[in-house]
């Protein structure tokens, strides 16, 4: 899998990473996350499936940009990959984008409700599904069932999805 290399100033150089090599300096990737969000203080939340890093710990759906992928077209694709659920680009809300040693990341929000039962899991990549209330994600980040990364992504855009909520 190759992925697009972006410069600091997110412009895309025309050079392809190989997903698994190292990156060299003043080279990023972008990674998309979205925050499945029921309009109602629930949130959508998958297993990582056995044999993945973090495995048995609960996230949201995101991962790497392809080549020639967009931000939006990749969080419709990670999206439906891991879940099985189809949106249209124009219906992930951008919430946030930030950038570290070699990823910029955008942070997506889309508002859905659907029965659980609905949910497709992805073999080797999902074992498990659930809607989460604020403040059971709270919980499960304190017990470590949360990797620490989700659980700090969750506290820096907890309020902008709870903006949502009362903007209903």
């Amino acid at each position: 899998e190759f992925n697009d290399i972006y410069d600091e100033n997110r412009n895309v150089t025309g050079k392809l990473h190989k997903r698994g090599t190292p990156w060299h300096p003043g080279e990023y990737g972008l990674v998309v996350c979205v925050w499945v969000y029921d309009g109602r203080g629930r949130i959508l939340l998958t297993r990582r499936a056995k044999g993945k890093s973090f495995a048995g710990t609960w996230e949201n759906s995101g991962g790497a940009a392809k080549a020639g992928e967009t931000s939006r077209q990749a969080i419709a694709r990670e999206l439906f990959e891991e879940t099985g659920i189809r949106a249209e680009e124009s219906e992930f809300e951008l919430i946030s984008s930030d950038r570290d040693n070699h990823t910029w990341y955008d942070f997506y929000c889309l508002r859905r409700k659907f029965p659980i039962e609905d949910v497709v899991l992805q073999p080797g990549e999902t074992d498990g599904v659930m809607w989460a209330t604020f403040s059971q994600v709270h919980g499960m980040i304190r017990r470590g069932e949360i990797c620490h990364i989700i659980g700090r992504q969750f506290y820096e855009e907890e309020p902008k999805l709870l903006n949502r909520q009362s903007a209903q």
